[in-house]
């Protein structure tokens, strides 16, 4: 899939449906994607959510009718898409600086957000280390949650770093750590596909099972929240995340879908994807990205 091209229909049809009630979900079936891997391209390539880009669009677009009309503005927040003045005040304050009320005013100033152009820039100069790698069936064992999709990319949410916290802090991780020997015990962040008209995505943080794992019970780890993961064989495409932090990871799926996918006639696949944290560490390396691709 061409994602710029795609992006820029999908953004096209929200602008024609901006006062209908509508998602991203809508706009994935239009360009005729999963809604899960629609929203993570679309947000990664955008630097926003698909729901904030409605949101800010409605918002100024109304800030526009309460300069330019003498439309009361209750009507105004009914139009877009909120249930109540007190909501639509919340947001337009938020979002402009300024109440609706206070916006008629002379001195008022207003932010624009116009429709989103999408463009691929190719700059020289930069480079982005990848290897390509066939897998054969992996085993993983793994604690896992489902998230809703609209949390991928989204700045003001943090549910998956919380649930990493949450692991860490509760030490939940060590009947399955026990299980590996010492500098291999490699934590791995798990990310599912979703399915046909899914609102979630499962995200599991576990082991993988080898011949270096030692042998289990797995109803004992059943019983404490454990569960098997399988992912099938495939292609994928490893990129190390330099940094200190998961903010790097947001980067590199930027550049995956910016840089990687236009340029080297791969297109990625609904597939686990995965995130490995090393336990004898890289220098600069937060952890390796591996995302399943398949060549157009």
């Amino acid at each position: 899939m061409e994602w710029t091209e795609s992006l820029q229909e999908s953004i096209s049809y929200i602008e024609a449906h901006l006062l209908e009630e509508i998602n991203y979900e809508d706009a994935a079936k239009h360009v005729h994607t999963s809604s899960y891997e629609f929203h993570r391209a679309f947000s990664f390539l955008t630097g926003m959510t698909v729901g904030a880009y409605i949101r800010n669009r409605r918002l100024s677009l109304a800030g526009r009718e309460i300069v330019e009309t003498n439309a009361r503005i209750t009507d105004i927040a009914m139009k877009y898409g909120y249930d109540t003045p007190e909501s639509f005040t919340k947001a337009f304050t938020r979002f402009h600086g300024v109440a609706p009320s206070l916006a008629r005013g002379v001195s008022a100033r207003l932010r624009l957000f116009n429709p989103l152009v999408i463009k691929l820039t190719v700059e020289g100069g930069l480079s982005m280390d990848y290897r390509i790698v066939q897998t054969e069936e992996k085993k993983f064992i793994a604690l896992a949650r489902p998230f809703k999709n609209e949390i991928i990319n989204d700045d003001d949410n943090h549910e998956i770093p919380d649930f990493w916290g949450e692991v860490n802090a509760g030490n939940l991780l060590a009947p399955i750590k026990a299980l590996r020997p010492a500098g291999k015990c490699d934590l791995y962040g798990l990310c599912s596909p979703t399915r046909e008209g899914a609102e979630t995505f499962d995200y599991g943080i576990g082991i993988i099972i080898d011949k270096d794992t030692e042998p289990f019970d797995l109803s004992e780890l059943e019983a404490k929240g454990f569960r098997i993961w399988d992912v099938a064989p495939g292609t994928y495409a490893v990129f190390e995340c330099i940094g200190d932090d998961g903010d790097c990871i947001s980067d590199t799926w930027a550049r995956f879908y910016k840089e990687f996918l236009p340029q080297m006639g791969y297109e990625s696949t609904e597939a686990t994807d995965y995130e490995i944290y090393f336990d004898a560490g890289k220098p600069g390396v937060f952890c390796e990205l591996w995302i399943p691709v398949k060549k157009k």
